[in-house]
């Protein structure tokens, strides 16, 4: 049985893509509305922002799964490295390096999440998959020689950019395990929680408090650079699986450097370019993957939101809902045929060839 999954696909690449160029614009910003700010404070406006945009995209529980008891763990870690650690030192390090190079060297954060979605998860990465990451690796690399001689405070910067790098690579490896729930919960529980963490940070470390203008400025990067950006995000990971959504993602750092560009940073050399064309050898290996083999689906019982045109969601109802939904089914044991990516039905182990 063959199924053409070229349109489920395509929508995640979108979402991701878009995930990645809000995220990305965002860095540039961050970085000219944080002068003089704290990064305790920084990254709790940043996320007060995501907060308030994810309360008013919440879905009932007849559209979207909702979260549980037993992922409040899971969530509690994501927001402390996602939501405290990965937004403080980037908030850190954009004080100390240029924005152009912070926002390639962002590029890392897919490298982390690939090789812990492998790791974690048994997530397919294939010959092509790993000299992308390699790729990937290079050009950091190089932004860190780059870096290196401009001086030791430069380094400084770049080293707490890619600080922040492996946190949120840690924080997409376990949204994985929540990319079903409702992303607008996630969101919020997430960013509620950094919020109150890195705002009692902020004050007890006596940062400087932000004008109103500022302030707002700050609210308004974190809800479309953060909250609408995590939510396309975790919308792509069920399309796509972490490694895959992660690598689409690692398109944000060429947006953010473009921004930075655009808002007058001229701080490039030589060994930056080097750095990003590396970064784009990687990204452009990462989307030309093809994956298709005869699979077999195990008997599977789950609740996320669904529709019955994929293929994989045979079940019946008393009166067939519109569009997508979300209850407990379950799926019997299915082998088929179709091109797929290591989303929540094609986690299915593969040989080391």
């Amino acid at each position: 049985m063959r199924h053409d999954l070229a349109s489920p696909a395509l929508r995640g690449g979108l979402l991701a893509l878009l995930a990645a160029a809000l995220f990305g614009l965002s860095t540039p910003l961050v970085q000219r509305l944080g002068t003089g700010l704290g990064p305790f404070s920084t990254a709790a406006l940043l996320y007060g922002g995501a907060a308030l945009v994810a309360a008013l995209l919440r879905q009932p529980a007849t559209r979207e799964a909702q979260l549980r008891r037993a992922d409040l763990p899971r969530i509690m870690a994501m927001a402390g490295m996602g939501a405290v650690v990965g937004p403080v030192a980037l908030a850190w390090g954009l004080q100390r390096t240029s924005g152009s190079s912070a926002s390639l060297m962002l590029t890392l954060e897919a490298v982390f999440t690939a090789v812990l979605a492998w790791r974690w998860y048994g997530e397919t990465l294939d010959r092509r998959v790993i000299v992308a990451v390699v790729l990937l690796l290079m050009g950091g690399v190089a932004l860190v020689l780059e870096q290196g001689l401009a001086g030791q405070v430069q380094l400084l910067g770049l080293l707490a950019v890619a600080a922040a790098t492996v946190a949120w690579g840690v924080d997409n490896t376990l949204s994985r395990g929540v990319a079903d729930r409702d992303p607008g919960q996630v969101v919020l529980a997430k960013s509620a929680l950094g919020v109150l963490a890195t705002g009692s940070i902020g004050r007890l470390w006596g940062e400087p408090l932000p004008g109103l203008g500022t302030a707002l400025a700050l609210l308004a990067v974190g809800a479309t650079g953060y909250g609408l950006s995590l939510r396309f995000y975790l919308l792509a990971q069920r399309a796509f699986g972490a490694a895959r959504t992660g690598s689409v993602f690692a398109f944000a750092p060429f947006i953010g450097a473009v921004g930075a560009f655009a808002l007058g940073d001229r701080s490039g050399s030589w060994l930056m370019a080097v750095g990003g064309a590396l970064m784009a050898c990687g990204v452009a290996l990462h989307l030309a993957e093809r994956h298709a083999h005869a699979h077999v689906h195990e008997a599977l019982e789950h609740e996320h939101a669904h529709t019955h045109d994929d293929g994989h969601h045979t079940h019946s109802h008393g009166a067939m809902p519109a569009g997508p939904h979300s209850h407990r089914h379950r799926h019997e044991t299915l082998a088929h045929h179709h091109a797929h990516v290591p989303d929540a039905h094609h986690g299915h182990r593969h040989d080391a060839g």
